[in-house]
């Protein structure tokens, strides 16, 4: 990784932290998930919010875990709304259901992956965080948005299915004794389970129709 990399790279965290804590003022049209949105993921069954860290798992693939967390204001649970792999999306563009995307977890620039490989601890399929520094990994990163209406609504309940294995993001209730608390993220291939339905919860997102002068929404909820 080049000096200047590090430099982006933490240029990019501290603007994060710094919107986060700020606040903006609330704009107009702001309901729908955009490409570039930056948000947090909840689980409707555990209630635990999609999280990621540098941290390998010390099995299956060894790449970076993704596990669920109950602690809401984890910095460490937010991810960017990006394009299939191989793609860009216009910032700002409402998200489609139907569309492929991929999650890039902010803090680590790693995107939110599966593979058939077991999962530690249930033996389910494994979710991890994979790619290089600046955010590219492989077609094992993308996800298929599967709502109800037209456009990603922010109020929307939606599951996420992996276009390489046709698993759904899932949470299997298991939890780790380290990192304390934190339950499993798996891939499931039952789609009537409500433990693969997530929910938008906090985030930063780009207004729709204002996305060249970077326009931002900052909510919590």
């Amino acid at each position: 990784m080049t000096l200047r990399s590090v430099t982006v790279t933490l240029f990019f965290k501290i603007l994060l932290t710094i919107l986060l804590c700020i606040g903006f003022t609330t704009a107009k049209g702001t309901k729908y998930v955009t490409c570039g949105s930056v948000l947090k993921l909840m689980n409707v069954d555990y209630n635990v919010r999609l999280h990621s860290h540098d941290i390998k798992y010390g099995s299956g693939s060894g790449q970076q875990s993704v596990t669920g967390t109950d602690v809401k204001e984890d910095g460490n649970s937010y991810w960017l709304v990006k394009a299939e792999y191989g793609k860009q999306c216009t910032r700002g563009r409402p998200i489609k259901c139907g569309d492929i995307i991929r999650l890039e977890h902010t803090g680590t620039k790693k995107n939110l992956h599966s593979h058939l490989i077991s999962s530690p601890l249930s033996g389910k399929q494994e979710i991890s965080a994979y790619g290089d520094y600046k955010g590219e990994g492989d077609s094992g990163d993308n996800w298929q948005l599967i709502c109800e209406t037209d456009f990603w609504e922010r109020e929307d309940s939606i599951m996420l299915k992996h276009m390489d294995t046709d698993a759904y993001l899932a949470v299997s209730g298991r939890t780790y004794v380290s990192p304390l608390g934190q339950i499993e993220v798996v891939g499931d291939y039952s789609p009537s389970n409500r433990h693969v339905v997530w929910k938008t919860m906090e985030g930063l997102f780009i207004h729709p129709a204002d996305f060249k002068a970077h326009h931002y929404e900052h909510t919590e909820l």
